[in-house]
C-alpha cells in the first residue's frame, strides 16, 4: 500500500519560515518524481516545485524561485520543501505527488495546511 505523509505545516508569521517533508513508503521512491502542489481556498490545486528521482533536477513556479528550495533523501525516502520568506499568498494546503515518469501512474499525500499570518 502506497502512503504519503506530508508533516511540517504550521502557522509562521510572514517573513518566517516553515520546512515540509512528504515520506513515502509502499513504492520504489527513487524511481519516481515527487512534486509539491498547493490549493489555496476556493482556487485550483497548483504546482510549486519538482524534483526528479535522483535529485539532479528541480524546479520552480515564478512565485516562490529564491525563496522555496526542495530536495530528496532517497535513502529516507523523504522530500523536503524549504520555504523561506513566507507571504500571506502562500498559504495554502500543502500536497506532495509521487509520479512516475513516462507511466500513468501517480500518487497524492493528505496534505499539510500552512498558514501565514500576524
Amino acid at each position: 500500500q502506497v502512503q504519503l505523509v506530508e508533516s511540517g505545516g504550521g502557522l509562521v508569521q510572514p517573513g518566517g519560515s516553515l520546512k515540509l517533508s512528504c515520506a513515502a513508503s509502499g513504492l520504489t521512491f527513487s524511481s519516481y518524481t515527487i512534486h509539491w502542489y498547493r490549493q489555496a481556498p476556493g482556487k485550483e490545486r497548483d504546482a510549486v516545485a519538482t524534483i526528479n528521482n535522483v535529485g539532479s533536477v528541480t524546479n520552480y513556479t515564478d512565485s516562490v524561485k529564491g525563496r522555496f528550495t526542495i530536495s530528496r533523501d532517497n535513502a529516507k525516502k523523504v522530500v523536503y520543501l524549504q520555504m523561506n520568506s513566507l507571504k500571506p499568498e502562500d498559504t495554502a494546503v500543502y500536497y506532495c505527488k509521487a509520479e512516475l515518469p513516462h507511466f500513468p501512474l501517480w500518487y497524492w499525500g493528505q496534505g499539510t495546511q500552512v498558514t501565514v499570518s500576524s
